[in-house]
This record gives structure tokens, C-alpha cells and sequence, in this order.
């Protein structure tokens, strides 16, 4: 992607945090029958390959799994984006010469994908997926609570991800282009909306009085 170097994202540890914090991906893979994408929760085994290994599932139904990609696959993990006005930057009373932008975090995550359909590895999958996201509730649900055929039954119409990541490209433009003072007033712009994109995208703007 168009990564100017004051927006890139080059540190492991926030490549990864990225793709930690969203909630839903966009798996794309190039195959003779053009590009194919499906919107999938994914996660990242970080002990698996010098960059890690994302994991997750499609349903047997989806014809993306039964067609070869040509090329590597592609992850793409959206967080934090928000619209920013002109009419919060201090720039504006100065000079008036702002336009529009769009400030937004994401990270592509590219490797060659495996599709399997191994029982005990859905198992894990579905496991390990399903506890990270109950984990954040005060009273977790487990797979385990569903009876045992019901699961085996549920497993058999999906099949398995596994994306070692041979590369990762990074990007978060939150402003930092812009004055000290004009980041300031797109934070206070951003923190008056009621968007909850919005909120969480003034948390990640870099200001100096925080």
C-alpha cells in the first residue's frame, strides 16, 4: 500500500497489536476466477514463523477455499478510522489552507493460505478463536458447553485457515503530519463525537499534552 514514512508501522510488536485489536478481517486471495474476498474473524499464533501465523475458518459453502490462489493470500486488519473536518485544525484561522482527510490504522498481512478440514485441528481453531473473544466477557462461554455431536455436526460445514505471514506492511495516519496544534484540535474535534470509531481514533492521535 502508499505508506509515506511518517505514517508507516515498522515494529513487530505494533504490527502485531494492530491485528490483535480488530475484530473482523477482510481475507482476499487472487485466483484465475479473479479476487475473492470474505470477511473473517482471524487470529494471530505469534510463536508460529518469524512473523507469526493467522488462523481462522470459512464456511464449506464458500467457493473461496475450493479455488487455488495464484498468488499469495492477503489479510487486511482495519482498525481505528475516522473522517477529519478542515474546521478542527487551528491551520484554518490561520490561513484557511485545509482540506478534508481521512485518518485510519491498518495492517496487510500476506502469506500463502491453507484450507484443511481435519476435525481435531477445527476443533482447535474454533477453540482457541471462541476463548479469545469470550475471554473479554465477565462469564465466558466455551465450546465445551454445547454438546459434543452438536459441535462435531457444526465442524463439518467450515474448513480451516492457516496463513504463515512471509510479510507485513503497516499504516497509521493519525495526523502526525500535521501541527502540534491542529492534532490537538482534531482530538478535541474527534472526542465530541458520538461515533464510537471516532473515540477511539482521538485516543491514538499523538499529542504532546497527554
Amino acid at each position: 500500500m502508499y505508506n509515506p514514512p511518517q505514517f508507516e508501522l515498522a515494529s513487530l510488536p505494533d504490527l502485531h497489536a494492530v491485528i490483535r485489536a480488530c475484530g473482523l478481517a477482510q481475507f482476499v486471495t487472487g485466483t484465475a476466477a479473479g479476487l475473492l474476498a470474505t470477511p473473517l474473524p482471524l487470529f494471530l499464533d505469534a510463536t508460529e514463523g518469524d512473523l507469526g501465523t493467522l488462523y481462522g475458518h470459512l464456511a464449506r459453502a464458500n467457493d473461496q477455499w475450493k479455488t487455488r490462489p495464484e498468488h499469495e493470500a492477503l489479510a487486511i486488519f482495519p482498525t481505528a478510522d475516522a473522517y477529519i473536518s478542515p474546521s478542527w485544525y487551528a491551520t484554518k484561522a490561520e490561513t484557511s489552507k485545509v482540506v478534508p482527510t481521512w485518518n485510519y490504522e491498518t495492517v496487510h498481512a500476506f502469506g500463502n493460505a491453507e484450507f484443511f478440514d481435519d476435525p481435531r485441528r477445527l476443533l482447535d481453531v474454533v477453540t482457541r478463536l471462541t476463548d479469545l473473544h469470550e475471554g473479554r466477557r465477565a462469564e465466558p462461554w466455551q465450546v465445551s458447553d454445547a454438546p459434543t455431536d452438536f459441535v462435531m455436526g457444526q465442524l463439518r460445514g467450515i474448513v480451516g485457515i492457516r496463513m504463515p505471514i512471509s510479510r507485513l506492511e503497516g499504516k497509521r495516519k493519525m495526523s502526525q503530519n500535521r501541527s502540534e496544534a491542529d492534532r490537538a484540535g482534531v482530538v478535541e474535534g474527534l472526542s465530541q463525537s458520538p461515533r464510537e470509531g471516532d473515540q477511539i481514533a482521538a485516543k491514538i492521535v499523538p499529542i504532546k499534552s497527554r
